[in-house]
């Protein structure tokens, strides 16, 4: 893989950044996405269907580190360039828990974005929406732009045509919206504010708010599709073909009560069956889980008609893995792929640094290798492990250090080091810490 020869500097110190401090970066990924090239054409395909009004379910099962996160967050970043709006959620046993399809509706519309707006784009999008609303009506022909009361009942009118179909099994998400629109339109933002806030699934709304809106209560489980569906229809007026929702980390389900897991497992089956039924058009839902999730007593097979669902052969090769499987298999990476990634962030790094000789001459490939295999062996020969701490010691230990000191060989003044606090719990399993003195033994008092 090589970078491309032309790529911002806005755009290269964002993903340098986030290396920096141990993060996945929001954006970029598709300059260091080493692996993915097998994906490309199948998601691409995908992306394209769902552009289209179809619906899409995948699945991807790796263990910790082998990169389900930047899968999914470059498969956000596939979507976007599309127009197509995007949200991650993370499952929770606590926070967002699966089988509460309503606080899962809350935290997609927090975190929903867009290319043009971050995290939460959900009042931004409304807004989009009433403008085309508006816009197509005055296309008609039939009502003045200066006729302020007759384009609000224009708009109420196509509103209620563009939400026919949500309406008939959830009638409160077009009375909100209308509501909001009212509310704004008149100078009202507190109530404005609140049915925002409501549409978005968020509790303990005011009651005044709802009662403008002839609404009651907080959303509910059932109400919480109603509304996706809503939310599906509004993307796609205003000009985002689709809604691309990353559900991470589900084999948080296997650490909860038996009852809630099967609770869980049975909202997954219930979401996956309505894709399938063409319920969501516009949507492409995705999951991440360990193998153990997948395979596992306490997971997927709990449930037969999930597990039949999600049922994928791996007894092969993983290189004849099908990108096109309802399942996909991450095998993390070996030391030539981290190598690999390595020589990719250094060329990235360099260009714009001005030092680009010495970064070419003290961080050869050769040097990036010997890192990659220093960092794996400090924690136990586990690579799949690695790239994270790998590229965070590339950057902030050896490039960082080229560029700002003429005088600095990594060879001979670099010796790496890793420490507890800079390491995750994964991390840390994988290194075997011993403390080194009684001091440092943790007690849970």
């Amino acid at each position: 893989m090589t970078v491309p020869a032309a790529v911002s500097t806005a755009r290269r110190r964002e993903v340098i950044d986030a290396l920096r401090r141990g993060t996945v970066p929001q954006a970029g990924l598709d300059l260091f996405a080493v692996g993915m090239e097998r994906f490309e054409a199948a998601i691409d395909d995908e992306l394209s269907g769902v552009a289209a009004g179809r619906s899409t379910f995948k699945a991807i099962r790796g263990e910790y580190g082998s990169g389900k996160t930047f899968f999914a967050r470059w498969l956000a970043e596939r979507a976007k360039r599309r127009g197509m709006a995007t949200a991650e959620v993370q499952i929770s046993e606590t926070e967002t828990p699966l089988h509460r399809l309503e606080t899962v509706y809350r935290r997609l519309t927090e975190q929903l974005s867009t290319a043009a707006y971050p995290p939460s784009a959900l009042r931004e999008v409304v807004a989009a929406w009433f403008y085309t609303l508006e816009e197509d009506v005055l296309a008609e022909g039939a009502i003045q732009p200066k006729d302020a009361e007759a384009l609000t009942r224009g708009v109420d009118a196509l509103l209620e045509r563009r939400l026919a179909d949500v309406a008939r099994t959830t009638p409160a998400f077009a009375a909100a919206l209308r509501a909001y629109r009212h509310a704004t339109l008149a100078g009202d933002h507190a109530t404005a504010e609140s049915l925002i806030a409501w549409i978005g699934g968020q509790p303990n709304v005011a009651a005044s708010a709802r009662r403008a809106a002839g609404v009651r209560g907080d959303l509910d489980h059932f109400a919480a599709l109603g509304f996706l569906q809503g939310l599906l229809t509004i993307l796609r007026d205003s000009g985002h073909p689709g809604l691309l929702v990353v559900l991470d980390e589900t084999e948080t389900l296997q650490r909860v009560r038996s009852d809630v897991r099967d609770k869980g497992l049975n909202a997954l089956r219930q979401l996956i069956d309505d894709v399938d039924s063409g319920r969501f058009p516009g949507l492409y839902l995705f999951i991440t889980g360990t193998p153990s999730f997948y395979d596992g007593t306490q997971g997927v097979s709990r449930l037969t008609p999930l597990a039949q669902r999600l049922a994928t052969d791996f007894g092969t090769d993983a290189r004849f893995d099908s990108p096109r499987a309802v399942q996909l298999r991450l095998s993390g990476f070996d030391l030539p792929k981290l190598a690999k990634l390595g020589t990719t962030i250094r060329d990235l790094y360099a260009q714009g640094s001005g030092v680009q000789d010495r970064v070419a001459t003290l961080v050869n490939d050769d040097y990036v290798t010997d890192l990659a295999q220093a960092v794996a062996g400090e924690l136990g020969g586990q690579i799949g492990v690695a790239p994270r701490v790998f590229l965070r010691k590339l950057v902030a230990d050896v490039l960082d250090r080229v560029a700002e000191f003429g005088d600095f060989d990594p060879r001979q003044h670099y010796k790496l080091t890793l420490s507890r606090t800079e390491l995750t719990d994964v991390e840390r399993n994988a290194a075997a810490f011993r403390p080194a003195s009684a001091d440092e033994v943790e007690l849970d008092l």
